[in-house]
C-alpha cells in the first residue's frame, strides 16, 4: 500500500452553527458566518485537505449537505455542562450517524453522561480548546476533570500560541501516578489502556470562511480513507499542524462578516471598481462568495464610512463633518501605503497578512478620529464650553465603533491568557510554593521627559529595575531619550495647557498600545499619572483584564486651582481624580496624609497602600559640600544660603517665600535665597525679588545639583500642595536642614526639632521665626544636618522600590 499524509480541519463551522450568545459576534450585533456547506468543502480541498468535516454546534444539517462527496464524514461540537456548577465546555465528536447525533442532543446537557455514552459507543471524541472560558467558569479544577475525562484534547487553530503550548506541555508532562491521582481526587473513572498518555489534535475553529485549514489534523497513513485517519487518530499517531490565531485574526473576521452583509445589503459592488476606500475593503476581508444575515447593530454603525457613497461624492474635497473626514483621511491612508493601494490596483496581488495589513489601516483611522475628538475636547474644556463639549464627545462615539471588534478580540484572548496563567500556577510541580503571581509590569506615564520630581523617580524605578533585572517597561509618549527599559509611542497629537505651556499632554495610540501590551504578555499595568496615558492604561487594563495599579503622584485638583485662579477648578479636578482613582485596584501613595485625603474624598481606605519613597543616598551626600555657590555665583562663604529646588510656580507657594524673606532680610542682612529651577512663576519672582539678595540658578542637574544641595545652609519648602516632595529627602541626605509646611507629604519626611523644622502653613511669623533661628545658630545647623543625615541612611531608593515591587505581587 502506498503510505500517504492524510489532513483535515477538525473543527469548521457552516450556516448551520448557532454559535453560543456569549461569543463576541453576537454582541457586536452581527450573526456568523452563513457560508453553503459545499463552499466550505471547496475551500478546504482547495486549501490541502484530503477530508472535510463540519463540526457545527449541536447540528449536523451542514455535514449532511457534504455527505456525498468524496472524503467527508459527519461530526458536530457539542455544548455540554459540568452540573456541578454550570461551567461550559465543548466537545468534537467525529464520524456519527443521525440517530447518534439525536442521542447526544437528548443527553448534551450532562457531560458525565455526554462521556459515557461517547465511550459505550467507542464514538472518537475530543474536548475543545480546553483552556477557553467559554463562559467565565472554567477553573484549573475544571482542566484536570479534562484530562481525566477525554484522551484527546484539541490545540485550537483560533486561540493564541500561549494556550496550545501550555497545553502540549501539560499533556506530555502527564504521568500514570499524576493521572491516577485527579481521577481519585475528582471520583471519575479514565478511559483506555494507557489513559495518561494523550492525543493532540488541531482544527481551524473557523466561523467566516477566512482561516478554513489554518489549523488542521494530519497523519500518516497505509490508504487513503477516513477510517484508517481517525483509526490512526484513536492510536495516538496525528500529528497538529499549522498555525495559531491572535486578536487581529479575530477582529479581521468580524469585520469582514459585517462588511460582507453591507455590501449585499446595499449593493456596493457597483461602487468597488470606482471608489478607492470599497476597493480595498473588498479586497483585504477576501470572504467566501456566499452571502451572510447579520443582524443590524454592529453593522448599521458602520453606515456612516460608506454615507454618501455615490460615484463622485463619496469623497469631498473640503469634509464637513467626521464622517466626511473619515472618508478623506481613509483614501489618504490607502494612497500613501504601498501595500494597501497594491491591493486596490492588482486584482491578483502577492500573499500578504491581510489582518496585519488592515490592522494597520484601522490603527491610521483610529488616531485621525482620536485626535481630532482629543484637540476640540481640550478646546472646549479650556474655554469652559461644557456644553458644546458634551455634543462633541457624543459624535466621537464613531470612534468605538471602529474599534469595538479589536477591543472584544483582545478580551477574549486576554481571558484565555488569564487562564493559562492561572494554570501555570496550579498546574506547578509544587503548587503550594508558588507563593505569588509572575509579574510582568507595563508602567504607563504622562511625565517621563519633564523635570519634575515624578519623572526622576520613574526614571530612577527604570535603573532600579535594570540593575535587579525586573521585568518592568516604562510606556510614555513625548521626546524619546534613548533610555533602555522605556517604550516611546509616537503620540497621535499633543495639546499645551494655557497656563503650563511648557507641559503638553500627548494624545496616545491607543490600539499600538494595546497591541503592544497583549504582545508583550503583561501581567499588571500601572498608571503613574492620570493624564490622556494614564487613560490608555486604564482602557488597556480593562480590555486585556488585567489588574491596574496607580501612584497618587500630584494633588492636580489643588494645583488646578492656584493655577487658575478659580476655586471651582478644584472641586472638578476632586471630582476628576475620584474617579480615575477609583477604577484602581490598588492605589499607592507616597504619604498617610495623602492616602487620608484621598479617603476621604471617597475612595476605598482598602485600595489605598502607603509607599514610602526612597532617594539615591550615595548621590545626594555632605561630602559634595565644596564652595559651589561661592566659585560659580560669587555668593560669599560668610552668608547665610537659604535654597529652594523645585518648580517655579505659584502652587508651591513661593509668593509667599518671596514675601517672608523679604521681611527676614529686614532682620538678618547676611540671608541668600537661591532658587534652583523653572516655571511660570520665574519672571514674577524675579521682579518680586529685584534688589533683594536672591539668585536664580535655573534648572540644575548631576554634579553640579548635587552641590548646590550639600552647599546651602538652610533648605526652604513652603509648598502645600505636595503630595511627597523628593527635593525634602535630597536635602536632608546632603546635610542641611530644612523647613516645611504642615500642609502635604513632606512634613511625612522631616522630624521636627531634629532634622528640621515643620511650621503651620500659610504662618509667615512662625516660617520667619524658625528659618532666622536657624539662620543665626550654626551649631544647630550643623546638629540638624548631621541627624538629617542619618534620618536619611533609612531611605535608599533601591531598597524601597524593591519593597514595592514585591508588594504587586502580593496585591495581586
Amino acid at each position: 500500500m502506498k503510505t500517504m499524509m492524510l489532513k483535515t480541519d477538525m473543527h469548521v463551522h457552516s450556516k448551520y452553527s448557532k454559535r453560543p450568545s456569549e461569543w463576541v459576534l453576537r454582541k457586536l450585533g452581527a450573526a456568523e458566518s452563513y457560508t453553503e456547506p459545499t463552499e466550505l468543502y471547496r475551500i478546504a480541498r482547495d486549501r490541502g485537505m484530503n477530508l472535510v468535516t463540519i463540526t457545527d454546534h449541536n447540528s449536523i444539517g451542514g455535514a449532511l449537505e457534504i455527505a456525498h462527496l468524496p472524503g467527508t464524514f459527519i461530526s458536530e461540537e457539542v455544548t455540554s455542562y459540568f452540573p456541578e456548577d454550570g461551567c461550559k465546555a465543548h466537545v468534537l465528536v467525529y464520524d456519527i450517524t443521525e440517530s447518534q447525533h439525536q442521542e447526544i442532543s437528548l443527553i448534551r446537557k450532562n457531560i458525565y453522561d455526554l462521556v459515557k455514552y461517547l465511550r459505550d459507543q467507542e464514538l472518537l471524541h475530543a474536548i475543545a480548546h480546553p483552556l477557553f472560558p467559554i463562559n467565565d467558569r472554567l477553573t484549573p479544577q475544571h482542566v484536570e476533570k479534562f484530562l481525566v475525562l477525554f484522551n484527546i484534547l484539541e490545540a485550537n487553530g483560533a486561540r493564541d500560541v500561549l494556550q496550545n503550548q501550555f497545553i502540549k506541555n501539560l499533556v506530555n508532562g502527564l504521568t500514570k501516578e499524576k493521572l491516577e491521582e485527579l481521577a481519585d481526587k475528582h471520583n471519575l473513572e479514565p478511559c483506555g489502556k494507557a489513559p495518561w498518555k494523550k492525543q493532540l489534535i488541531s482544527g481551524s475553529d473557523d466561523h467566516s470562511s477566512l482561516t478554513i485549514a489554518a489549523a488542521y489534523t494530519q497523519v500518516e497513513c497505509d490508504l487513503d480513507d477516513k477510517n484508517s485517519f481517525l483509526r490512526e487518530i484513536a492510536a495516538g499517531r496525528a500529528v497538529p499542524g499549522g498555525n495559531t490565531s491572535e486578536p487581529k485574526t479575530l477582529a479581521h473576521n468580524i469585520y469582514s462578516i459585517a462588511f460582507q452583509y453591507y455590501k449585499q445589503k446595499f449593493s456596493l459592488d457597483r461602487f468597488v471598481e470606482g471608489e478607492v476606500l470599497t476597493k480595498f475593503i473588498d479586497q483585504v476581508m477576501s470572504p467566501c462568495p456566499a452571502g451572510v444575515e447579520p443582524d443590524a447593530g454592529f453593522v448599521d454603525r458602520l453606515k456612516g464610512l460608506f454615507h454618501n457613497s455615490r460615484k463622485g461624492r463619496f469623497f469631498k474635497v473640503e469634509p464637513q463633518n467626521l464622517q466626511e473626514m473619515l472618508q478623506m483621511e481613509a483614501r489618504k491612508v490607502i494612497l500613501n501605503n504601498s501595500a494597501m493601494y497594491r491591493l486596490v490596483k492588482d486584482p491578483s496581488p502577492p500573499p500578504i497578512q491581510k489582518p496585519e495589513v488592515w490592522f494597520r489601516f484601522v490603527n491610521k483611522m483610529s488616531e485621525t478620529v482620536l485626535k481630532a475628538s482629543a484637540d476640540k475636547a481640550l478646546d472646549k474644556l479650556s474655554t469652559g464650553n461644557f456644553f458644546d463639549l458634551f455634543h462633541m464627545l457624543g459624535s466621537a462615539g464613531s470612534l468605538y465603533t471602529m474599534l469595538s471588534p479589536y477591543l472584544v478580540a483582545w478580551a477574549v484572548f486576554a481571558n484565555g491568557r488569564n487562564m493559562v496563567r492561572n494554570c501555570k500556577l496550579h498546574f506547578a510541580p509544587d503548587n503550594k510554593s508558588v507563593s505569588k503571581p509572575e509579574v510582568r509590569m507595563g508602567h504607563f506615564t504622562d511625565t517621563l521627559h519633564e523635570i519634575n520630581g515624578v519623572a526622576l523617580t520613574l526614571n530612577m524605578q527604570i535603573d532600579i529595575a535594570r540593575k535587579n533585572e525586573i521585568p518592568l517597561t516604562m510606556i510614555t509618549c513625548g521626546p524619546e531619550n534613548g533610555k533602555p527599559g522605556v517604550k516611546h509611542f509616537k503620540a497621535v497629537g499633543e495639546f499645551g495647557l494655557p497656563e503650563y505651556q511648557e507641559i503638553k499632554l500627548y494624545y496616545p495610540p491607543l490600539m499600538e498600545m494595546i497591541d503592544y501590551c497583549y504582545e508583550n504578555n503583561f501581567t499588571h499595568i500601572h498608571s503613574a499619572t492620570p493624564g490622556p496615558i494614564g487613560l490608555a492604561a486604564l482602557a488597556i487594563a480593562r480590555v486585556l483584564k488585567l489588574p491596574i495599579y496607580g501612584t497618587y503622584h500630584t494633588a492636580l485638583p489643588q494645583y488646578a486651582s492656584l493655577i487658575t485662579g478659580d476655586p471651582n477648578m478644584e472641586e472638578l479636578g476632586w471630582k476628576y481624580i475620584v474617579w480615575y482613582y477609583d477604577q484602581m485596584d490598588k492605589i499607592y501613595v507616597p504619604s498617610r496624609a495623602t492616602g487620608a485625603e484621598l479617603a476621604e474624598k471617597g475612595i476605598s481606605k482598602n485600595k489605598i497602600k502607603f509607599y514610602e519613597r526612597g532617594i539615591d543616598i550615595d548621590r545626594f551626600h555632605p561630602r559634595n559640600r565644596n564652595g559651589f555657590y561661592n566659585s560659580h555665583f560669587k555668593l560669599d562663604d560668610s552668608i547665610t544660603k537659604l535654597l529652594y529646588v523645585g518648580r517655579v510656580s505659584k502652587e508651591k507657594n513661593l509668593p509667599f517665600l518671596a514675601e517672608a524673606f523679604k521681611e527676614m532680610r529686614r532682620v538678618n542682612d547676611k540671608l541668600h535665597l537661591i532658587v534652583v529651577g523653572d516655571g511660570p512663576y520665574l519672571k514674577e519672582m524675579k521682579q518680586v525679588l529685584q534688589g533683594e539678595n536672591a539668585t536664580f540658578t535655573g534648572y540644575l542637574q548631576g554634579n553640579d545639583l548635587e552641590q548646590a544641595y550639600a552647599s546651602a545652609d538652610v533648605f526652604v519648602f513652603p509648598s502645600t500642595t505636595d503630595t511627597f516632595g523628593n527635593a525634602i529627602l535630597e536635602a536632608q541626605a546632603s546635610g542641611v536642614p530644612v523647613v516645611v509646611s504642615d500642609e502635604g507629604g513632606p512634613r511625612e519626611n522631616c522630624v521636627s526639632g531634629k532634622t528640621g523644622f515643620i511650621v503651620p502653613s500659610h504662618d509667615a511669623a512662625a516660617f520667619k521665626e524658625v528659618v532666622l533661628k536657624l539662620a543665626s545658630d550654626p551649631e544647630l545647623r550643623k546638629q540638624m544636618g548631621l541627624d538629617a543625615r542619618d534620618y536619611m541612611q533609612r531611605h535608599s531608593f533601591e531598597s524601597k522600590y524593591m519593597e514595592l515591587w514585591e508588594s504587586y505581587g502580593r496585591a495581586a
